[in-house]
């Protein structure tokens, strides 16, 4: 007897090319295709303008469908709307896991917010000057600066170009205070906490990404911020509060 096809993740892909870089698109497929396949892709703008000529030229490479958007007002972005509309149509048209949304200008949140409602993900991409309540209300975020921009060290890939220094995450607040309350609600007996645990908590409460400050993997981060002890032990990765250092592992 044949074993059933596995299900793949099927992904809506929502371009707003008036505000995006058609330079990251395949960056952006590739991240996307960790976690499942975008089976549909649609880019919105109006393509009579010379602005979205790079979006243009690269479309057919990408089997993305243009979807023409008059500026029927100056002064308002029509795109946004036909984004939201369509992707509502999407929603309950079509057995989708997940979307997709690109763009950097307007606040995409509400959508986000109803998308995420009915249980399905949500991947958001746009430029680091994406507002703030667009960015935290996506199931996971990543800036477009800090993807496709890898370079090879000896241990494993780092995002370079916008990698924050330790000392400048020390000086976030919300950051630290956020990392250490996940890390100490994740603490095992021992007063480790296995960063796998802790990835899947995060992943849960927000959309932060390590790449977003630079590093590609979540170890990485906490090594550089000297707030946190880190030990590795075999194939798993250990990391806790340094208050809590007084606390040693036992093997035994």
């Amino acid at each position: 007897m044949l074993n059933p096809t596995p299900h793949k993740t099927k992904i809506a892909l929502l371009i707003d090319a008036d505000n995006a870089p058609a330079t990251k698109i395949e960056a952006v497929i590739a991240e996307l295709a960790q976690y499942g396949v975008a089976n549909i892709r649609r880019a919105y703008g109006n393509w009579g303008s010379s602005s979205l000529k790079s979006w243009a030229e690269c479309l057919h490479d990408h089997a993305i469908r243009p979807v023409q958007q008059f500026d029927y007002t100056k002064g308002k972005n029509a795109t946004d709307v036909a984004m939201v509309i369509d992707a509502m149509d999407l929603m309950y048209t079509q057995n989708l896991d997940a979307f997709a949304i690109v763009s950097s200008d307007s606040d995409f949140t509400p959508l986000v917010m109803r998308i995420l409602t009915n249980g399905l993900d949500v991947y958001g991409f746009g430029e680091e000057k994406t507002p703030k309540p667009f960015v935290s209300a996506c199931s996971t975020f990543l800036f477009l600066e800090a993807i496709g921009v890898v370079a090879q060290t000896k241990e494993n890939p780092e995002i370079v170009g916008i990698r924050k220094a330790g000392k400048e995450m020390k000086q976030d607040p919300k950051l630290i205070s956020f990392l250490r309350g996940v890390v100490a609600k994740t603490t095992e007996e021992d007063g480790w906490s296995n960063l796998a645990i802790v990835g899947v908590n995060i992943g849960n409460q927000t959309s932060f990404d390590s790449r977003n400050y630079g590093y590609a993997k979540l170890s990485s981060l906490f090594e550089a911020i000297d707030l946190f002890e880190t030990e590795r032990r075999e194939k798993q990765f250990y990391v806790r509060n340094r208050q809590n250092q007084k606390i040693s592992y036992n093997n035994n």
